[in-house]
């Protein structure tokens, strides 16, 4: 069945929704055959894919890239792509400029931006102009530099507060769903208690009414960091490598190829 906002907000309070990163084609589809039920094209890709140290160097340009090839693989799930950093940030004016230029260059049903009370401007407009919006608060990479690091957020008293804050805000805003990243599950799970949209967490506990990872570390597909919170499905990482070195070796024996044409 084609997940959309409907199908999604109708489970707010019962069967927890699905989440996975994307970033292209013949990925998402395997993500979609498994009834997953949301892809999120992630600017992770940043890190996961293109190489960069952090989220920051991705544009919007490469976003509609990925995000297009995710769309042409998906038929029932919901696709979310983010808004990269500086998408958004300037101005109300660029916050839906850039959403519409994301919208129609990759086929989105959403898209996705950081940050809370600060950026409610730009999500209203966003929705206004009749583009979905996740939300985005707790652990929020594009400010990497400023929060000093991947750090978990909402510790103190005064900290949570200001995630409660955020998390009305970004509702009152016209966002349909917020994501929680790194925060204590007890937070996470007063805030789900608290909105009538949907929360989707990473690192927040499973209190909220959904859940996202990114494909490579459930998969160990890079055989490095790996977020405590993320837990490890299978070794991708160590299936590939083996069969890189088998391929190796047989090109060295002239094993592989053992067909020819006659």
């Amino acid at each position: 069945m084609k997940q959309t906002i409907n199908t999604l907000l109708a489970r707010k309070g019962g069967e927890p929704i699905s989440m996975l990163t994307a970033y292209d084609c013949p990925t998402a589809r395997i993500i979609d055959e498994a009834g997953v039920d949301c892809i999120l094209v992630g600017d992770s890709l940043g890190n996961v894919i293109l190489g960069y140290e952090n989220t920051l160097a991705v544009t919007v340009e490469d976003m509609i890239h990925h995000g297009a090839a995710v769309c042409r693989g998906v038929k029932d799930a919901f696709v979310v792509v983010d808004m990269p950093f500086m998408s958004y940030q300037p101005s109300v004016r660029d916050a839906v400029l850039n959403a519409g230029r994301i919208m129609q260059g990759t086929g989105c049903q959403a898209v996705k931006m950081e940050g809370g009370a600060e950026y409610a401007d730009r999500i209203k407009a966003i929705t206004d102009a009749g583009i979905p919006v996740v939300a985005h608060i707790g652990l929020t990479p594009q400010s990497v530099n400023a929060m000093g690091g991947y750090k978990v957020q909402g510790k103190t008293e005064a900290a949570q507060q200001r995630l409660m804050q955020d998390a009305l805000a970004v509702q009152e805003a016209g966002a349909f769903a917020v994501t929680l990243e790194c925060i204590p599950s007890s937070i996470a799970t007063k805030i789900t208690q608290t909105l009538n949209i949907l929360t989707i967490g990473i690192g927040a506990g499973n209190g909220c009414d959904g859940q996202v990872l990114v494909y490579q570390d459930m998969l160990n597909f890079t055989g490095g960091f790996k977020p405590k919170f993320a837990k490890q499905y299978a070794n991708i990482h160590d299936v590939m490598l083996a069969a890189f070195k088998q391929y190796k070796e047989e090109c060295g024996q002239r094993i592989y190829p053992d067909f020819k044409y006659d």
